[in-house]
């Protein structure tokens, strides 16, 4: 048995000297001809530990900031040189190195293009998704520009986490969820009646009883704009729902908090004047 491991190691490591990923040919992928060789060598060495120790705690920040600009300047046909050390910074153990990159993947996103997002973005966009609040914010702040530039149906799969904005590490943070609020109102326009009446629906009448008046004040935004999206949908039913579940939950409510934010959300946009819709 240890003969056929040994045997087996022998071969693996025969197989990667002779890959694609042997340190030679690792270096050559890294060569372009936009910038001088050497320049980009320099940025590329920013993420070494050592570096970090003796030149400059920050270095690894500066390197992430500085990264959409890198990444412009070279063009998408040299992502290649790059990769590597987005993903590098991507796990860095510094949040704020990852808060920097998470505040400007959705620029890089419309620098690489559709098909490199999907391939070497949305995993790294994925793991900011369950980070620290410091580094969440950052996604969250540039949500819909970045699930804009996603295919329909990998942008449907957000749909069933966008939930998880609601918590944080720390419940008096308000903030995170007033920008929940207006990114959710920006993405009413990414999806459609079904997906708003079903997902986003419940997100809003969530932020509508929310304990802070700053997000229920954006979230009566939020509602009267899913309103209009439904009733200018195609189908008539959504939105006759959604105005009877209004009407059920707020408007009849025992509390007078409940009945003022009835009154608050038909106040945005003359809510029931400009939407004749009948009501059981």
């Amino acid at each position: 048995s240890m003969d056929s491991s040994l045997h087996y190691i022998h071969n693996d490591s025969d197989l990667s000297t002779n890959s694609s990923f042997s340190p030679e040919e690792e270096r050559k992928s890294k060569v372009q001809d936009v910038v001088p060789q050497a320049l980009l060598d320099q940025y590329l060495s920013m993420t070494d530990p050592s570096r970090a120790q003796t030149v400059d705690t920050e270095i690894a920040k500066h390197c992430a900031y500085s990264l959409p600009g890198v990444a412009l300047t070279l063009g998408r046909q040299n992502w290649h040189c790059l990769k590597d050390t987005y993903e590098t910074l991507a796990s860095d153990m510094q949040w704020k190195v990852r808060r920097t990159l998470a505040f400007s993947i959705h620029e890089l996103a419309v620098i690489l293009g559709d098909q490199l997002t999907a391939g070497d973005l949305v995993p790294v966009f994925n793991g900011f998704l369950k980070d620290l609040d410091e580094v969440r914010i950052g996604v969250l702040k540039h949500l819909h520009d970045f699930l804009k530039l996603l295919h329909v149906d990998k942008r449907r799969e957000y749909l069933y986490q966008l939930q998880e904005f609601l918590v944080t590490d720390n419940s008096r943070n308000w903030r995170f969820r007033a920008e929940l609020a207006e990114q959710l109102i920006l993405l009413l326009d990414l999806y459609s009646a079904r997906d708003i009446y079903d997902y986003l629906r419940p997100l809003a009448f969530t932020l509508c009883a929310d304990k802070v008046s700053s997000v229920r004040w954006i979230s009566y935004k939020l509602v009267s704009e899913m309103v209009r999206k439904l009733y200018m949908a195609s189908t008539p039913t959504f939105v006759v729902d959604l105005m009877n579940e209004l009407v059920e939950k707020f408007c009849r409510c025992q509390k007078w908090s409940g009945r003022q934010t009835f009154i608050f959300i038909c106040q945005v946009k003359c809510l029931f004047v400009s939407i004749p819709v009948c009501f059981g």
